[in-house]
């Protein structure tokens, strides 16, 4: 599979040229935005796509609406950009850093906080992931893999982490498609993956965090 760059929508297109013009000066805090249908014009777009441009600004602080009188600036330096968004336009480097850096705590806090249940869950996840690598379904492979660390970050019961961990990973998948050529590397690491799971059973958490420090090394060789 190719490394693509995922093509923004009209709307997000449009919504960052506004960002660009807010961001350069041409329109000032609390001045008033020009009316639907000039935008319209300007941008060469339709009247749905403005609202959903607007839309996004407005969710990220950079304008505000305010009925029967406009739209207006609130912001000329920066936004209060949702973390989803600003995920989804990252590099995937930066994503799999921290999505590393995560891993390490989330395997100590699962040692520490996990229920039968989660156990279960994480173990039914490395055997699919086992089952895929050993087939050579590399897309398999690395939905259960993902679905693996995803369970144990569950397991750490800190919801901030598990969030944070999750929002990562699931926009690392198509990446991982592309650096890794096959599962060889999956059946390489099954055993430590599998300590992994048996430190967390055993509720090791120094244990779980070395483990997950290991996986990490070899995995970025």
């Amino acid at each position: 599979m190719e490394n693509r760059i995922i093509k923004k929508s009209l709307a997000d297109e449009v919504a960052s040229k506004i960002q660009e013009q807010i961001l350069l000066g041409k329109y000032q805090l609390n001045e008033k935005l020009p009316i639907e249908p000039e935008l319209m014009k300007s941008f060469g777009v339709g009247r749905s796509t403005i609202r959903e441009a607007i839309k996004i600004l407005t969710n990220t602080g950079l304008l505000r609406v305010q009925q029967g009188a406009g739209t207006f600036v609130e912001q000329v330096t920066g936004t209060r950009e949702p973390m989803e968004q600003r995920l989804k336009r990252a590099n995937v480097q930066d994503l799999d850093q921290v999505r590393q850096l995560l891993e390490m705590k989330i395997a100590e806090l699962a040692a520490r906080n996990r229920t039968d249940a989660d156990i279960m869950i994480i173990k039914g996840h490395l055997e699919d992931r086992k089952s895929a690598a050993i087939m050579g379904l590399k897309e398999a492979c690395i939905d259960a893999d993902v679905k693996f660390h995803m369970a144990i970050a569950e397991a750490s019961k800190n919801e901030i982490l598990a969030e944070l961990y999750k929002s990562t990973a699931i926009h690392l998948k198509n990446w991982f498609m592309t650096i890794y050529p096959d599962t060889l590397i999956f059946e390489e690491t099954y055993p430590i993956h599998e300590q992994l799971l048996k430190s967390i059973i055993a509720g090791d958490s120094k244990k779980a965090w070395s483990i997950a420090a290991k996986i990490l090394g070899h995995v970025s060789q």
